[in-house]
């Protein structure tokens, strides 16, 4: 039997429950209103000034990368290489043992020529291998140098900054551009204590000079491309002369430098700047550069291929640059480093003599 409901309702009495605390959200409130005792930062923040910063300036160079050398370990690739090759010189020798018993059974004088003609052989593969050697570790040495300006620099003393001055002055010693540099930090080397001055001397004393070289080979290298490139009737050509005075430019700093690279060190050195341009974002003409040359009514003055010769031949001076990076032994720290637009005047002296009219 269902029952009707009660007219009115049945109030209930108020009473107080007690709960237990959640021990997971009291901490979590108790520090919500705790007071945080003043502290200090070591750390401060540097805000970048506008004129430092690429984005409100696009067009000002970007400072070098410092390169950090790869890591090269062992691989299946090169054990392989290494496993081929001692078979292929077994069968070689055993080629060779062969030829020169067949020779020797036909006639002495054949042997005998066949065994002068190895050891000659032999002798320009020594020395290949020697010279190889040789280039590879003055590039290592070169690289060496500049890894450890930078923690000479933070030295307390300067015994780490003077012996790395002296491995410097002996990489340099066959340049006779360096030679007042030399004597003047042999006249100041008691006279000056302080490690970040001494590096500085020595970058001012001795790598001027050779800057002022690179500087011409860059300039030089650039006006051969924007030339060639300008006046050459296809496109291949453009292509194979650009990549030749590349590396015959890469090749020419390193020189400078004091590297000499060999065979292998030149290749290793080429894709060392490859990856350096890629890096730093300069491995291809931006619009902010099309546009400083073509807006400056050059374009209106000049043909079209003449133009397309003008970039090639800023794209080799950001090549040349790039290598100066590398090559050099001391990052730029007391001397300026050099920027695409130092190189545009050289190439394209109109739109100088332009700006300064404006």
């Amino acid at each position: 039997m269902i029952k009707p409901p009660s007219e009115h309702p049945v109030h209930r009495t108020p009473a107080a429950f007690s709960y237990e605390e959640d021990p997971a959200v009291r901490p979590t409130i108790e520090t919500k209103h705790r007071q945080r005792k003043p502290g200090s930062f070591t750390d401060e923040v540097v805000l970048t000034a506008d004129e430092d910063d690429p984005f409100l300036n696009p067009e000002k160079d970007v400072p070098p990368v410092p390169l950090v050398p790869r890591k090269r370990g062992t691989s299946f690739a090169k054990i392989a290489a290494a496993a081929f090759g001692i078979l292929f010189s077994l069968a070689f020798g055993l080629w060779t043992d062969s030829l020169i018993h067949n020779l020797f059974s036909r006639a002495d004088w054949l042997g005998y020529a066949a065994l002068a003609a190895l050891t000659v052989g032999v002798l320009a593969v020594i020395a290949i291998v020697v010279r190889e050697t040789a280039g590879m570790m003055r590039l290592t040495a070169v690289q060496g140098i500049k890894a450890e300006a930078g923690t000479a620099m933070v030295e307390t003393k300067p015994a780490k900054a003077r012996a790395l001055v002296k491995r410097l002055e002996t990489l340099l010693s066959d340049k006779p551009e360096t030679a007042k540099g030399r004597a003047t930090l042999k006249a100041a080397e008691a006279d000056i204590i302080d490690a970040p001055h001494l590096i500085a001397l020595a970058e001012r004393e001795l790598l001027a000079p050779l800057d002022r070289q690179a500087r011409a080979l860059i300039v030089n290298a650039s006006k051969r491309v924007s030339i060639v490139t300008a006046v050459s009737p296809r496109a291949i050509v453009d292509l194979l002369y650009v990549l030749y005075e590349a590396a015959r430019l890469v090749r020419a700093m390193a020189e400078l430098y004091g590297g000499r690279p060999g065979t292998l060190g030149m290749i290793r050195l080429m894709r060392d700047v490859l990856a350096h341009l890629a890096v730093t974002g300069s491995i291809a003409v931006g619009d902010s550069l099309v546009q400083q040359v073509l807006g400056h009514g050059l374009a209106s003055k000049l043909s079209a291929r003449l133009g397309e010769g003008v970039i090639n031949g800023l794209m080799t001076a950001r090549i040349g640059i790039a290598a100066m990076d590398l090559c050099r032994p001391l990052s730029f720290h007391a001397l300026k480093r050099p920027g695409i637009g130092d190189f545009i005047g050289d190439l394209a002296p109109s739109m100088t003599s332009r700006d300064k009219n404006s």
